[in-house]
């Protein structure tokens, strides 16, 4: 079912009605993934890579209980500025939406939207996945689900979250028939450093290259989303192995506090943030913006490609 006319920002209409390149952007970054003012600096940077690159920017969120499909500045600057706005995964749509409420899109429903009003292209900074200690919690992110969902989509990332049990993820991704290829990596990142140590099988070298297999996966209708992980930019990353040490104690403290469910990952976010000096933070933004440039030059190609008939 296509999205309602109203939720869509005219801009993205207007895209959308001429096929050309958009490319949705979520909105818990703003609200929950980084701090005031970082937050609605990078929400801004994210756009304007996106329009850099020829393609129109979709940030989606839920305002004021209405399904938005693209934000006006004064959206993004009431994200970024409010406490209390909920964390909505895909399941927690209606709620918020029936309460009124102002929304955060995590990547399962931002996604979910995107592919709902016919945008296939996403950019985010890590996915969520496979929580360290979920054979006793099962704590696994909706995310993965969502992936394998999401036919012929594209999503553009920096592997998963750091807080994450990284093996697991990737084999979970297997498991589930999505297919991951690295760009201009043969190694699986890990979120703000640059890689895992986990070798990927496939890579791509350019966007051209991105569009030309996104385009394979589409006409076979093989099923699930392809995720084009990019590392984080050499120049800010988190040197390896550093984020290890401050993690396992904001475990502890999660552990001790009862931290769980949605609220975990921006409490560990926040708190390897703070242990890091500032380097993570640095980081983080840094890939968020590149990720989102990245996903507009291959949705220019892949329009591109559509309208030559390749």
């Amino acid at each position: 079912m296509p999205a309602r006319d109203d939720a869509l920002h005219p801009e993205v209409a207007e895209a959308l009605e001429r096929g050309g390149p958009v490319v949705a952007l979520e909105s818990t970054l703003i609200a929950h993934g980084l701090p005031r003012p970082t937050n609605l600096e990078v929400a801004r940077r994210a756009e304007q890579e996106v329009r850099a690159a020829g393609a129109v920017p979709a940030t989606i969120a839920v305002i004021g209980g209405r399904l938005r499909i693209g934000l006006s500045d004064a959206e993004l600057d009431r994200l970024a500025g409010r406490d209390g706005v909920l964390k909505a995964g895909r399941r927690d749509l209606a709620p918020a939406i029936s309460a009124g409420r102002d929304a955060a899109t995590t990547v399962s429903a931002t996604l979910w939207i995107a592919r709902r009003a016919g945008i296939p292209v996403f950019a985010t900074g890590g996915l969520g996945g496979v929580h360290r200690g979920a054979a006793e919690s099962f704590d696994i992110s909706t995310d993965l689900d969502e992936l394998a969902r999401a036919d012929g989509c594209l999503v553009v990332c920096s592997g998963a979250k750091t807080i994450l049990d990284l093996p697991a993820t990737l084999e979970a991704l297997e498991t589930r028939g999505v297919l991951v290829v690295g760009y201009r990596t043969g190694e699986w990142p890990a979120f703000t450093e640059r890689g895992s140590g986990l070798p990927l099988e496939h890579r791509v070298e350019s966007a051209e290259q991105a569009a030309a297999l996104v385009a394979a996966h589409r006409s076979l209708g093989v099923p699930g989303a392809v995720v084009l992980a990019q590392p984080v930019p050499e120049a800010e990353a988190v040197a390896a192995g550093r984020m290890e040490s401050g993690l396992s104690s904001a475990l502890a403290e999660a552990r001790r506090r009862k931290i769980v469910g949605k609220a975990l990952t921006p409490f560990l976010l926040g708190r390897i943030h703070e242990g890091s000096g500032g380097e993570s933070l640095t980081a983080n933004a840094a890939l968020i913006v590149e990720n989102a440039a990245l996903a507009a030059r291959v949705a220019v190609r892949l329009s591109e490609r559509e309208e030559s008939g390749r």
